[in-house]
């Protein structure tokens, strides 16, 4: 079968690679060939996303399943590039600043995260608060978009925290509408529970935590009244002075892929559940919900 021919700008005829060439000009098969140090050096990132923490070397090498000398060369390299650092004192391996911006770029690519930045300039005049969105990233809800608004938050919040999920409205949000399907339950009551148990161990002075589930009881009956009201809601919990709300955005599949939020200074944010903020932002994220395709079983209370 013929070629097809193309005219470059010269207006000369030349004939095309195939798109999957080699240099060589052989076409590869199935499995393509690529760069194999790159393929073993990602180990190395792998493991460290999937660790709790920063690593030693030793642990770190052998989570990617190769010798601690190899490990150091990549390791070399990976901090040069700002995708690994290592910390000078306890000389630990955590993942560095170009890995945050990777990530974060690709979890901000979502349809789901473009949808809804596209809508939090319209909802900011409606809630008068800062507005942020947050999904479900590998070690919780993370952080990935913020807009400020002329009431500032009285705490500083980055793009890329995780948020704690019983002291905060986005960890509420996603414990309770991520936790409807058994299989997101089983990964999230272990989650749970580790939390509780280091706020059972906080001191309170005498006096219990404003606002804080302090039983596996309280952590239910707390979910409920997420799920009852369609967000979460947080009133001194994640810090003294101030409160917020998260509303769930689900997809077409019913998943939950997003969270829209509300944070402020409970002398200027209403924190009712039926105050205008709160409405506004529920609305918009049942929108968003519908734009993805969701058709909800019936409206919470």
């Amino acid at each position: 079968m013929r070629k097809r021919e193309i005219l470059d700008q010269s207006g000369d005829p030349h004939t095309p690679e195939p798109l999957d060439a080699e240099p060589d000009g052989s076409v590869d098969g199935p499995q393509r060939a690529g760069i194999q140090s790159v393929e073993v050096g990602f180990e190395l990132l792998d493991a460290l996303s999937r660790a709790d923490g920063a690593l030693m070397l030793r642990d770190l090498a052998a989570a990617a399943g190769m010798s601690a000398a190899k490990a150091h060369r990549y390791l070399v390299s990976f901090q040069r590039l700002g995708l690994v650092v290592q910390d000078p004192v306890n000389t630990r391996y955590d993942l560095g600043p170009s890995a945050l911006r990777l990530g974060l770029a690709s979890l901000a690519r979502l349809d789901g995260v473009k949808l809804a930045r596209q809508r939090i300039d319209a909802l900011l005049p409606d809630t008068g608060h800062t507005l942020a969105i947050a999904v479900w990233g590998n070690q919780g809800p993370t952080m990935v978009h913020w807009t400020e608004a002329p009431q500032t938050v009285p705490v500083t919040l980055r793009l890329g925290d995780v948020m704690p999920l019983l002291t905060s409205a986005t960890g509420r949000c996603f414990a309770a509408f991520m936790g409807e399907s058994t299989q997101d339950a089983r990964q999230l009551e272990p989650m749970l529970r580790a939390e509780l148990a280091r706020l059972k161990k906080l001191p309170d002075n005498g006096l219990p935590l404003p606002d804080v589930p302090r039983t596996w009881t309280e952590v239910q009956d707390m979910l409920a009244e997420t799920r009852r009201h369609g967000m979460a809601r947080v009133v001194h919990s994640l810090l003294p002075g101030v409160g917020g709300f998260c509303a769930p955005v689900f997809d077409a599949q019913g998943r939950l892929v997003l969270g829209l939020v509300v944070l402020g200074s409970v002398v200027t944010l209403d924190t009712g559940w039926a105050s205008p903020a709160a409405q506004a932002l529920l609305q918009t994220a049942r929108q968003l919900s519908a734009d993805l395709g969701h058709r909800a079983a019936g409206a919470p209370a």
